[in-house]
């Protein structure tokens, strides 16, 4: 069954789904994009890791047992005396929970040039770690300075409509959702398509090299075929609330379009 909604599915940005959808996407696009790239260029589906604690886990919404399961299977149980010993101890102590490093993997795309290995285009999906773990953000953030130093062109696909968006000096409308490419021989300017839960995610072009045509991405409809291969639809449950919530207005229109579809009761 397809996806109710006409554009993003705000169902989806749960972070028990959040992942997944950020990995399936990043592949289709890379599969969408790839023939008319050849034979002059590939893309490269890359990875960037780094470590954070466990506040900033729980911001981003991973559980606790993502952290503590390795651990935990590896205690041995204590001896009946040992045991007696440590929970007189434990009555005078108060448990806290300490700072606990996790790492994160992120994927992207790389769009290179096969004869010479240059990248010329780097595809982002943002993660809801890119915008509030302390971390995240900041490694995405100075990657993403560095790429705007070069002569490398950015595409930032942003369907998180939680935590800070990415930083522009110029004004725009706090919509849900943006999609941005900059063209680094255009640079400081760059090209927006802001939009809401409510509409259509546009169609938008990836800039190769500057005398060469760009490639048109139709993201709406890789959205839409990720959601029936994953079976998206055997998991969701529209009876309950999206997680993250939305706002008022928001909420009332998706219950409606869910009421009129048959999807909630």
């Amino acid at each position: 069954m397809s996806s109710p909604f006409p554009g993003m599915n705000p169902y989806l940005e749960n972070p028990d789904l959040c992942s997944e959808v950020h990995h399936r996407l990043i592949t289709a696009i890379a599969i969408a994009i790839s023939p008319p790239l050849r034979p002059k260029y590939r893309v490269a589906i890359e990875k960037r890791t780094y470590r954070t604690d466990s506040e900033d886990s729980l911001l981003i919404g991973i559980p606790d047992v993502a952290i503590l399961s390795v651990k935990q299977q590896d205690q041995k149980p204590d001896s009946s005396a040992t045991t007696t010993l440590a929970t007189k101890i434990e009555n005078k102590s108060v448990t806290v929970t300490l700072p606990s490093p996790l790492e994160i993997k992120e994927g992207y795309l790389e769009i290179r040039e096969v004869s010479t290995g240059k990248v010329v285009t780097i595809i982002e999906i943002l993660s809801p770690t890119n915008k509030k773990s302390k971390e995240g953000r900041k490694s995405y953030l100075d990657k993403r300075d560095k790429i705007f130093e070069t002569n490398t062109n950015l595409v930032e696909i942003d369907l998180i409509r939680t935590g800070e968006k990415m930083p522009m000096i110029t004004h725009t409308p706090d919509t849900d959702y943006r999609i941005l490419v900059a063209r680094s021989h255009r640079l400081p300017s760059a090209q927006l398509f802001p939009f809401s839960v409510r509409e259509p995610i546009p169609n938008f072009t990836i800039p190769i090299q500057k005398s060469e045509p760009e490639i048109e991405l139709n993201l709406q409809n890789i959205f839409l075929e990720i959601y029936e291969q994953a079976g998206f639809d055997l998991t969701l449950d529209y009876n309950i609330p999206p997680v993250p919530e939305l706002s008022g207005e928001n909420q009332e229109w998706v219950d409606l379009l869910l009421k009129e579809q048959g999807r909630r009761k």
